[in-house]
């Protein structure tokens, strides 16, 4: 048996050149909370599909690593305390462990490259944590040797937003606005972060990924969209939360892994579950235009409407 395994699915659909969309365990398995996982599932998998494009789950499961996991596979990630948190130095060991490993951006990134899926999405990135000593995220390195798309809202909002852009920028990765001149602050609509590159549509996007690919560039392209208005949450509060989050964090020793789940699940307790249904609207809207672009790179979207 392989160690990377594509389903059947996404097999077809890259075999006949209709978009494929890579999406990130980790969100299921340790992100939400059980059973709004299973809604998170229905709702991105609907948005890429609605798009014209093929949903590319990614997960360690039974010694190997799945792209494009079935809804049966998909359930054992949502289980409570079941699956375990993977970036991608940690793949070889869930693999031979025969664990059930939750894929991070991280690992994600990478499995999808190798499987040939160049789109992705998720909610927010990780990225450089606050502090005198910050700890930094896996998947900012990835995302400077791996080629491909990665639509997300910026960086989580428990995350330094200009330490974190200051960083991608060091390592070569380009960040677009999708329709905003600001860098998207996951929660919030916005960090003090200006954008030097946006596009407006699924096409610009698309032609962006499509020169990158042409060129050999080695490092994602990061398409940053924006939460949705209606659930946008104040930057304020979010950074009043995200500090008292932290805090809580610190007391409780949550570092390493455990660290950005425990942050948050206690924003959603401070903010009365608000940042729950704004992170639940976010990743089924990056999706979404995930989708998109995903379809019109494989021109699945010649013969439909623009969005």
């Amino acid at each position: 048996m392989s160690a990377i395994v594509v389903g059947k699915e996404v097999r077809d659909a890259l075999a006949s050149a209709v978009g494929a969309v890579s999406l990130e365990t980790s969100v299921i398995g340790q992100g939400l909370p059980h059973p709004r996982n299973l809604e998170c599932i229905d709702r991105m998998s609907g948005a890429i599909r609605a798009a014209g494009a093929i949903p590319a789950w990614v997960g360690v499961l039974d010694g190997a690593v799945t792209v494009g996991l079935s809804p049966a596979q998909l359930e054992r990630f949502t289980e409570p305390g079941v699956a375990t948190k993977v970036a991608r130095r940690d793949v070889p060991i869930a693999v031979a462990s025969r664990a059930v490993g939750a894929t991070t951006v991280s690992a994600t990134t990478w499995a999808a490259a190798r499987a040939g899926v160049v789109v992705g999405a998720t909610g927010g990135i990780g990225g450089v944590h606050p502090g005198e000593d910050p700890d930094v995220s896996a998947d900012l390195l990835e995302l400077a040797r791996t080629p491909g798309l990665l639509v997300c809202s910026g960086p989580k909002s428990i995350i330094d937003p200009v330490a974190t852009a200051e960083k991608l920028e060091e390592l070569g990765v380009a960040i677009v606005g999708y329709g905003v001149d600001r860098l998207p602050y996951f929660l919030a609509r916005e960090a003090a972060v200006d954008l030097e590159h946006r596009v407006d549509t699924p096409g610009e996007a698309a032609a962006v990924a499509r020169a990158s690919a042409e060129l050999g560039v080695r490092s994602t392209i990061l398409l940053c969209n924006a939460v949705p208005p209606p659930l946008a949450m104040d930057p304020q509060e979010v950074a009043t939360a995200a500090a008292e989050a932290g805090l809580r964090a610190d007391a409780h020793g949550a570092h390493g892994k455990a660290r950005t789940p425990f942050l948050l699940a206690a924003l959603a307790e401070l903010t009365d579950g608000r940042s729950l249904e704004a992170n639940l609207a976010l990743l089924e809207d990056n999706a979404r235009v995930a989708g998109d672009v995903a379809a019109d790179i494989s021109g699945a979207r010649s013969s439909r409407s623009p969005s």
